[in-house]
């Protein structure tokens, strides 16, 4: 079974609200001011889903500051896994500079069956993920749901594109060695983070962390997967497309090229994402 675990889809009303939105929220303006930014809806998903021959995908939003835009977009994930069980399991926005109102959020949208939360981005947000005090509220609930932590990461080098920010491997790993209990999925490789598996104190501290492969094309090489499954193991790596930026047959068939192993291919294709959210085969 394939399983794309990072997909982003939107109400279908944002793109004729536009404007409107990049007044209210400072994510939105980040990730879609310039001309052409992409969007899909629950349905458009689906349709590339049959396309690419993917099972299921995670239905993410964004690390969204304002909060009625997040609660419009929650109720359009839970609305989506409503409609489409068997092929879509849904992610929660939320900021946890919210304070009691971010716990709010996730306890809703868990009862209403979404299995995660993210993705968040903490650079547009303006949160800290440094902050143990900041962030502990958020993650101590997470951990009691068993609720999977999406977080958005950055290289601290290379090129500039929308939404970057500056959420660079120091601070996730300061994050993650904070809240060791969580289950953390690093989107984009972990900015990097993966490559200081090499480092003998560091796979330890990376127990509960998960790397996904989010826009791996405009990142790295096609030699990322080989090097990231012999640093931190093929069971540590999700499928992500972060479509509709890429397309899901597009990333497939970077996969398809790599050198792995049977075991291994099916491991990061989907076998990890369905042991992580207990999605049945």
């Amino acid at each position: 079974m394939i399983v794309d675990a990072h997909c982003h889809i939107l109400p279908p009303s944002f793109p004729s609200r536009h404007d409107e939105l990049v007044r209210r929220d400072s994510t939105y303006a980040a990730l879609f001011s310039r001309p052409g930014g992409k969007m899909a809806t629950a349905e458009s998903l689906i349709q590339e889903m049959d396309e690419a021959g993917v099972a299921h995908s995670v239905a993410a939003g964004f690390g969204w500051t304002d909060v009625g835009l997040a609660r419009e977009a929650n109720d359009y994930i839970i609305d989506a896994v409503s409609r489409y069980p068997e092929r879509l399991t849904g992610f929660c926005s939320l900021n946890p500079a919210w304070g009691d109102d971010a716990l709010a959020e996730m306890e809703r949208c868990a009862a209403a069956g979404l299995r995660g939360v993210g993705e968040l981005h903490p650079a547009s947000q303006g949160t800290d993920i440094t902050c143990r005090a900041t962030m502990a509220p958020m993650m101590e609930l997470a951990r009691r749901l068993r609720l999977p932590i999406l977080l958005h990461t950055s290289e601290p080098v290379g090129h500039q594109y929308p939404g970057k920010g500056d959420t660079t491997p120091d601070k996730v790993y300061q994050f993650v060695q904070h809240f060791p209990d969580n289950v953390i999925i690093c989107a984009h490789w972990g900015g990097g983070l993966l490559f200081y598996g090499l480092m003998p104190e560091v796979p330890a501290q990376l127990a509960n962390v998960y790397f996904d492969t989010a826009a791996s094309p405009f990142l790295y090489e096609r030699d990322i997967f080989e090097v990231a499954a012999r640093i931190i193991g093929a069971d540590k790596i999700l499928f992500g497309t972060d479509f509709p930026l890429i397309r899901q047959r597009r990333l497939l068939n970077q996969v398809g090229q790599c050198d792995l192993d049977a075991d291994s291919r099916s491991a990061i294709l989907g076998g990890n994402a369905a042991g992580l959210l207990g999605l049945a085969g």
